[in-house]
């Protein structure tokens, strides 16, 4: 037994006289003064597991009951291994403390292709600059994405039924040796337990029998460290589900996952309420990054972009913006403090596109990440909004920075409706964070100033760098800086980034 990593009991009994996804077979691991149960699942050919992921160093007793019954001890070495990934205010940490960065990217039916299709994404992630990836437990069907799938969640009955009693232990060991892989990675799996585009019928499962699925599913998975909830791609479009069975399906999710992994649900046009308190962070589909930092004011809750449109070349609206455009979303989200998941729709002849079916990235965007997560992780801290001095020139006097809240400009700004102050960031918005007092950065994204300036505090001095965020580059330009400090970038352009770091 090794700390932070999954271990596992396995036992061979007769088989569930009745439902097999919900066996009969608990454990209860204790350590010292704590103690945690855990419910097993069976799988197939008599084969029971109990599976248990230690969080802490020590001497584990156990005792397992039930259909089979069994104890014994087990030793759980100290060890460095990253854990679960957890919240930590509006960002993310690992469990063992070292700081987590969500880059992610999306592969829908990832665990639905043939193997030579699913070794090439994998060898393709491996690469990449992503550390989170959402794909989905079900097949999908949609355009580009029309081939069935190798194996099925759940056996049939006599009639042709889905019956989630019975699961296809193929299918769940594949789905356990792709998340096995990713973790190997340090990629984390983004699991989407349900989704509308469907021709099989799970969309359309009745409420008892999607509570059957979820109980076995997060049983067997949640032992996993690298795995993340997602209760469906877009809920609002699942027609079939009801606010209140969404609400169920939460709780059942945190019944039975005794570790507490991240959880959320991702829309299509209405948002899900975020504020419920099984919500870890929010799962948003839209590029409202100008509401970012409002966002995590109203939830304290990370915020994550997970679908903000796809670089690619297809007619759907949302399957054709350009790299550049994906590249700049990117910076907009996490210089003001929030993430973002990438995705990928160039055709193909072969029909394989990535935000489907994976295989090889095709884009330019991923290069440009790759440059962005670099610089994220290498700041001292995560970042924060920042509420730069704004500048209204009135002559040549910085009159909001010097005069303080009382003047009429404040009294104005913070008179707007969101309507209003939506327009006036839709026009303008420069998205800006901080570390403390240690770091601040500016991205200027669509703005294009030939000399820009910075308001840094007057009692540090700064190194200003200037990065290019479609070329990668980072330079110096200026060193002692302080207060209000103008630069001369020499030329005007897009996509520019200012990073000031303390001296």
């Amino acid at each position: 037994m090794v700390q932070n990593k999954m271990f596992e009991l396995v036992f061979q009994g007769e088989k569930p006289d009745s439902s097999e996804a919900l066996a009969d077979i608990k454990a209860v691991f204790t350590n010292g003064n704590s103690s945690q149960s855990v419910k097993g699942f069976y799988d197939g050919n008599g084969t029971y597991k109990v599976r248990f992921l230690p969080r802490e160093a020590g001497v584990y007793s156990w005792k397992v009951t039930g259909v089979v019954k069994a104890e014994g001890q087990e030793e759980c070495t100290a060890s460095t291994q990253h854990g679960m990934v957890h919240t930590q205010g509006c960002h993310f940490v690992y469990e063992n403390g070292d700081s987590y960065i969500p880059f992610g990217t999306t592969v829908y039916a990832l665990i639905h292709q043939d193997d030579a299709l699913e070794k090439e994404t994998l060898q393709t992630l491996q690469t990449s600059p992503f550390n989170k990836i959402r794909f989905c437990v079900f097949p999908k069907s949609y355009e580009f994405n029309e081939n069935g799938p190798r194996e099925f969640a759940f056996c049939k009955d006599a009639e042709g039924n889905w019956d989630v009693d019975h699961s296809n232990y193929k299918f769940w060991n594949h789905l356990e040796e792709v998340i096995s892989q990713l973790q190997e990675m340090d990629i984390e799996s983004d699991l989407i337990l349900f989704h509308p585009y469907d021709r099989w019928g799970f969309s359309k499962l009745a409420p008892e029998q999607n509570e059957t699925y979820l109980r076995y599913l997060v049983r067997r998975l949640s032992a996993f460290p690298g795995i993340w909830w997602s209760m469906a791609n877009e809920y609002d479009l699942c027609f079939a589900k009801s606010k209140e069975e969404w609400y169920k399906i939460e709780e059942i999710i945190k019944e039975e996952d005794v570790y507490g992994h991240l959880l959320s649900n991702h829309y299509c046009m209405k948002p899900y309420d975020y504020s419920r308190e099984n919500m870890t962070h929010c799962s948003l589909q839209n590029v409202l990054f100008h509401k970012a930092d409002k966002l995590m004011r109203k939830y304290q809750k990370p915020i994550v972009f997970d679908e903000f449109c796809y670089e690619g070349d297809i007619h759907y609206s949302w399957g054709n913006i350009s790299a550049q455009e994906m590249t700049h979303r990117f910076w907009c989200a996490y210089c003001i403090g929030a993430f973002a998941t990438h995705g990928e729709t160039y055709l193909s002849d072969d029909d394989v596109l990535w935000w489907a079916k994976g295989g090889k990235l095709k884009g330019k965007s991923p290069e440009r990440i790759a440059f962005l997560r670099e610089l994220m992780e290498s700041l001292p801290s995560a970042i924060e909004p920042w509420y730069e001095p704004e500048s209204v020139t009135f002559g040549d006097e910085f009159l909001r920075y010097k005069a303080g809240p009382d003047h009429p400009i404040i009294s104005l700004v913070t008179s707007l409706t969101e309507p209003e102050d939506d327009a006036g960031a839709l026009k303008d918005k420069i998205f800006s964070g901080r570390c403390g007092d240690q770091v601040y950065i500016k991205y200027l994204g669509k703005h294009c100033p030939r000399k820009p300036f910075f308001i840094l505090p007057e009692d540090h001095k700064y190194k200003i760098d200037v990065i290019d965020t479609w070329n990668m580059t980072r330079k110096t330009i200026m060193t002692g800086a302080s207060g209000i400090t103008w630069l001369d970038l020499g030329e005007a352009k897009e996509g520019i980034a200012l990073l000031a770091v303390e001296e």
